[in-house]
């Protein structure tokens, strides 16, 4: 039986290591943090996560996806606020396809659950990677009292974020292209609790988004009645996290810009103050495989999160590393270079994906010309079902590789704005008027 080293018990590392003792290795799972099933998770920081298809799919694989589901709530679209509190609601799909607002640190605790329950899984916690060697397989950790330990593996797998030290490793060695780009916006959690009555104080089914052009507030919600708030702001200049010094500069914000949200947020001084600032990071790198390890998840390729994919995606590296086992194994050779061949692409359109939804969010939900649009490529998603696809909906609710997502989603711009010009927008259900224009979309 192979040894395999799992760094990293985050999301994709404890779900990729359920996938590889399913398949008989003997595999060894370490995370730098304490073990959280028996620690509270830290405030403030990433809470809340948007499980789609693609992240449901790789949780059906390992059969946890109804107990994962039972713990979120479903969002069927995006609620939109302007300065007044006036609303707009956006369909995300139709026949009430929704996204899942389920906890970060829940759902880490279930896989780790699970991995816990399979007998050829060892989980080893506070154990912190500081060096490896790739062509031997052998990570070197230290532990909270500055202990040093070496193990050796068959393969490693590097599962340990946008900061890897696995990565670290790859990129010192050569012939490695490597980028890390920060937006100039951070993030700040805030909370809004339930009403007296333990009742939801807004649209327990919708995501919410006060869009404010260079910058936006949204909400999910949370299964005990909360939401989490994430402020996505400037961090430096006249307006941005560094100009507001006081309770006063914060009061003076809020309402001008958020305030029917205002009122409903616990906390807000506090939260605002003592909360840490995160911040936006795209990792880009490549190959993703050196010597006996690959990465995996964000390791390979952190994304900013405004399209709701960072998870997913991850999930969906580690189905298609399962795959390829079932296709290639024992000849890891083939499995690494496919691997990483088949996600590199893919993992460059989620990026871009996810960067021209912040501006669409932050900028354009709230504009009447982009809903306008919108409500004609949802009326044309519902018209035409079996030629034309939302981009959103490719991404979101489907499997399809991202790079054909975002591909369609350049011709299908193409269409829609054909149409508005043509003033077509009122006789999209006239076959024979739309067929001209039909035939060249399906064949750009």
């Amino acid at each position: 039986m192979e040894r395999i080293a799992i760094v990293g018990g985050g999301l994709a590392g404890s779900l990729v290591s359920v996938f590889l003792a399913k398949r008989g290795f003997d595999v060894h799972l370490f995370e730098k943090r304490p073990d959280m099933r028996n620690n509270k998770i830290s405030a403030g920081k990433s809470i809340n996560l948007a499980l789609s298809e693609r992240g449901i799919n790789a949780l059906k694989k390992v059969g946890i996806d109804q107990k994962v589901l039972a713990t979120g709530i479903p969002m069927t679209g995006r609620m939109m606020h302007n300065v007044s509190g006036e609303l707009a609601y956006q369909p995300y799909g139709k026949d009430n396809q929704a996204i899942y607002s389920v906890s970060r640190g829940l759902l880490n605790i279930k896989l780790l659950e699970l991995a816990d329950e399979l007998p050829n899984i060892q989980l080893y916690f506070n154990s912190n990677c500081v060096d490896a060697n790739l062509q031997d397989g052998i990570v070197y950790f230290e532990d909270p009292d500055g202990n040093h330990t070496e193990f050796k593996a068959d393969r490693v797998i590097g599962s340990d974020g946008a900061f890897s030290a696995i990565r670290y490793e790859m990129q010192t060695k050569g012939r490695f292209d490597y980028s890390q780009t920060y937006l100039h916006h951070g993030y700040k959690e805030l909370c809004v609790l339930p009403n007296d009555n333990g009742e939801f104080k807004l649209d327990k089914n919708c995501l919410h988004i006060w869009p404010r052009e260079s910058f936006m507030l949204i909400a999910l919600p949370n299964l005990d009645g909360t939401f989490t708030c994430t402020l996505f702001f400037q961090l430096d200049g006249p307006l941005s996290f560094n100009s507001i010094k006081s309770t006063e500069d914060l009061d003076s914000f809020f309402d001008t810009y958020f305030p029917d949200v205002k009122p409903l947020i616990h906390n807000l001084h506090d939260d605002f103050f003592n909360n840490p600032t995160g911040q936006l990071c795209t990792v880009r790198c490549f190959p993703w495989t050196n010597g006996k390890m690959a990465l995996i998840g964000d390791a390979a390729h952190a994304v900013v999160p405004f399209y709701g994919q960072g998870m997913n995606c991850s999930f969906e590296d580690c189905v298609v590393f399962d795959e390829l086992l079932e296709k290639h194994y024992p000849d890891w050779n083939q499995i690494f270079s496919d691997y990483q061949t088949i996600r590199k692409p893919n993992a460059d359109a989620i990026a871009n994906l996810a960067l021209q939804n912040f501006i669409e969010m932050r900028d354009r939900v709230g504009d009447k010309n982009f809903l306008h649009y919108k409500h004609v490529e949802h009326d044309l998603c519902s018209l035409y079902p079996e030629i034309f696809k939302s981009q959103y909906e490719l991404v979101t609710f489907s499997n399809v590789p991202y790079k054909y997502a975002l591909e369609q989603g350049e011709r299908n711009t193409a269409l829609v704005n054909k149409i508005i010009s043509l003033g077509l927008e009122n006789k999209l259900s006239d076959r024979t008027l739309l067929n001209p224009l039909f035939e060249t979309f399906l064949k750009s």
